[in-house]
């Protein structure tokens, strides 16, 4: 799957959450990372964050949900604990997303919720740490957006390869072929 994501945090406190947090988004592939109304200092953060996420890619820090700011196309998906939220297992994950996680010992702001294009909810019996929750929910989106063979059904059986990709045809060919389809139809 093409695509890409991002991930921040709305109101974090704790330096070190939000360090290890964005180390484990720069392992998972991130294209971006950002703070919303945090106290966050990228020095304090980096004694977790030792793969120096925030230099490696790009970093931004917003005031305010209002002040948010993601590409055009992007999918704002926020992680909260919420009765309405889609349980993690049962999510499409969009191709485009910046995933936002709330505060420690916090929800992600009812602003937050109303901007957010989806809500979902890791399904364990009660919060979890902010950045183990991140690990997740990337782990999530790369087991069920890149292509994997199938897990084997027994333990200890071997391990189907992964499916060879398949290019398609350029973009441009592909609407040549679909346009003049449509006009062979209405001759």
């Amino acid at each position: 799957m093409r695509g890409y994501f991002g991930v921040g945090v709305e109101g974090v406190s704790k330096h070190m959450n939000a360090g290890s947090l964005f180390r484990t988004a720069h392992a998972f592939g991130a294209s971006f990372l950002f703070t919303i109304g945090a106290a966050y200092s990228r020095a304090e953060g980096g004694l977790a964050d030792t793969s120096d996420a925030g230099g490696a890619v790009p970093y931004y820090e917003f005031s305010g949900p209002r002040d948010l700011r993601v590409p055009e196309g992007c999918s704002l998906v926020a992680v909260e604990i919420a009765e309405d939220a889609v349980d993690l297992p049962r999510f499409r994950h969009p191709r485009c997303a910046a995933y936002v996680l709330g505060p420690e010992r916090g929800h992600v702001s009812g602003e937050l919720v109303e901007l957010a294009d989806s809500v979902v909810k890791i399904p364990t019996r009660f919060a979890i740490n902010l950045a183990i929750a991140g690990a997740i929910v990337m782990y999530d989106r790369l087991i069920s957006t890149r292509r994997f063979g199938d897990r084997p059904i027994m333990p200890g059986a071997a391990v189907e390869p992964s499916p060879p990709h398949v290019f398609g045809e350029p973009l441009w060919r592909r609407r040549l072929a679909e346009r003049g389809a449509r006009e062979e139809g209405r001759g």
